[in-house]
């Protein structure tokens, strides 16, 4: 038996007492005695005010990554994406999707049958395709020589050569064919997203109907909101449609990260790092999809053109960023675990509760990574 102490964060508040593993799974979660009642982190990083106690989360669900450590998910390399998964373990992720950029489809037949052994041993949830079904005019730094409109047939195949391993797939609802796209994933019980999109308001509804229910990097890649025609932004908000937020301060301001996840509560906002093979590593040249990135001062953008190109994210920077943005410790968690769980269809992980797997993450008070448990390890 372990047992680990501090401020627990449950889906039902902070407890302050211990939580005891057994084997893979949470065992018992046991309050102390006098257990103080503030469960949100003020913006002046002194955490959990005079308390020094560690906070312990659930680990971090991210549906939303292109590599980190020098490794990336996006030419479908098995080595590579074993890699980056290790190195975002090892800042609290213990569930992820590997997302790849557009591509031709032979990229995609290829990587998916790659990645399908990694996700089969658990290395891997499984595959977000970020495109190539995406807008020309939105297409940030997506490669535009890849871009096209959803081809059914391709869609047809990945998911079946996948046998499962495909679980997430970009689309912008504004494309010839691109309903029909999102329901034939729908129906394949493949998360359809709506991102990189110039789709109008109505336009982002219908793609809702039609059984998109993500927000890929709400405001990201998307036509601006305008108050004569609100456009993606405001319709994925105002729909029932669960929205990604890039929790670097650089993708969004933490006012309009409290902003997004206020309005769409923590039960439909999830937060992600986007982040690319230049996460932790050292400023630089480097290549998304086939273009090159310069990183300066933890911003990747294109070389040519200067479009912001992913991020230098991890999921326990995020997690501290959407805190100090005003957002309380259970929020944080629900936004960066229960509700990415929830939509994998992972009823197992995703909160700290008994019975489920033990995959946790030990904050220190300032909340600081310290310790990462995944299945009990």
């Amino acid at each position: 038996m372990t047992r680990i102490s501090g401020r627990i964060v449950t889906p039902g508040g902070v407890i302050s007492g211990h939580l005891d593993i057994s084997g893979t799974t949470i065992a018992a979660i046991t309050p102390d005695a006098a257990a103080p009642g503030n469960d949100t982190i003020p913006a002046n990083h002194t955490a959990l005010g005079n308390d020094t106690a560690d906070v312990i989360v659930p680990g971090f669900v991210d549906l939303h990554c292109h590599g980190g450590g020098g490794h990336t998910f996006t030419t479908g390399d098995p080595e590579a994406a074993r890699g980056a998964a290790a190195f975002h373990l090892s800042h609290g992720t213990t569930t992820m999707l590997a997302s790849l950029v557009s591509s031709p489809f032979e990229l995609m037949r290829s990587a998916t049958l790659a990645y399908r052994p990694l996700v089969d041993e658990g290395v891997l949830a499984g595959i977000h395709f970020e495109g190539p079904y995406l807008s020309t005019v939105r297409c940030g730094a997506q490669n535009p020589a890849f871009l096209r409109n959803p081809v059914l047939a391709e869609i047809t195949e990945v998911i079946k050569i996948g046998e499962g391993a495909v679980r997430m797939m970009t689309v912008a609802p504004e494309l010839n064919g691109a309903l029909e796209a999102i329901s034939l994933l729908r129906d394949a019980g493949v998360i359809a997203a709506v991102g990189h999109t110039d789709a109008s308001y109505e336009q982002t509804h219908a793609g809702v109907a039609a059984g998109a229910s993500v927000a890929t990097h709400l405001f990201n890649g998307m036509r601006p909101v305008h108050h004569r025609e609100p456009g993606p932004v405001i319709g994925l908000l105002s729909s029932a449609a669960t929205v990604e937020l890039i929790a670097d301060n650089i993708h969004l301001h933490p006012g309009m990260l409290a902003y997004a996840a206020g309005s769409a509560g923590p039960d439909r906002s999830i937060l992600v790092t986007d982040a690319m093979d230049a996460t932790g590593m050292p400023d630089g040249e480097y290549e998304l999809g086939g273009q090159a990135v310069v990183v300066a001062d933890r911003v990747a953008r294109l070389a040519q053109g200067g479009s912001i190109a992913g991020s230098t994210l991890t999921m326990d920077v995020a997690f501290r960023n959407a805190v100090a943005a005003g957002l309380p410790l259970t929020a944080a968690a629900a936004m960066s675990s229960a509700t990415p769980a929830r939509l994998l269809g992972l009823a197992d992980r995703g909160a700290l509760a008994p019975g489920l797997r033990a995959d946790i993450v030990v904050l220190d008070a300032d909340l600081n990574l310290k310790r990462v448990i995944r299945a009990g390890v």
